[in-house]
């Protein structure tokens, strides 16, 4: 199964990613919007970074966890390489999601084409279909 795949859009990028759990499908997400900017299988993973994001829904956890993974980038210029340990619970309605992101900092060794500024709900869906979730994201470039 390909972990994610870029789609036509107007003036921002769009993709969908894909996974046999949730978990695996919201991993692909986020390389998919940092494959938007490098090619996140060079990147060393010498940088761990721990997220913790809770949400009411899952569209507002993706949301969240992406926003958070840019805001490394604009606070540390942190790129990713991988996402690991990436769990997602839900308990009376609340959704918690954990993860370790291991990448390093935006550095001359790596090609850095234009910088991802945001996630947005616009077109988000979150579907299970025969057993295997995709994601629909639309992020601002």
């Amino acid at each position: 199964m390909k972990k994610f795949e870029y789609l036509e859009h107007t003036a921002d990028a769009k993709f969908k990613s894909y996974g046999v759990r949730l978990d695996e499908a919201f991993s692909n997400a986020a390389l998919a919007v940092f494959n938007i900017m490098v090619n996140t299988e060079k990147v060393e993973p010498k940088i761990k970074k721990e997220i913790k994001i809770t949400g009411k829904n899952k569209e507002t956890l993706l949301f969240d966890f992406i926003d958070e993974l840019l805001f490394f980038l604009d606070s540390e210029n942190f790129i990713l390489h991988k996402v690991e340990k990436l769990t997602i619970t839900e308990k009376d309605g609340i959704y918690n999601l954990k993860a370790t992101a291991l990448g390093d900092e935006i550095d001359k060794k790596y090609n850095v084409a234009g910088i991802v500024k945001a996630i947005t709900y616009n077109e988000m869906a979150i579907t299970e279909k025969d057993g295997k979730w995709e994601i629909t994201v639309v992020v601002d470039r």
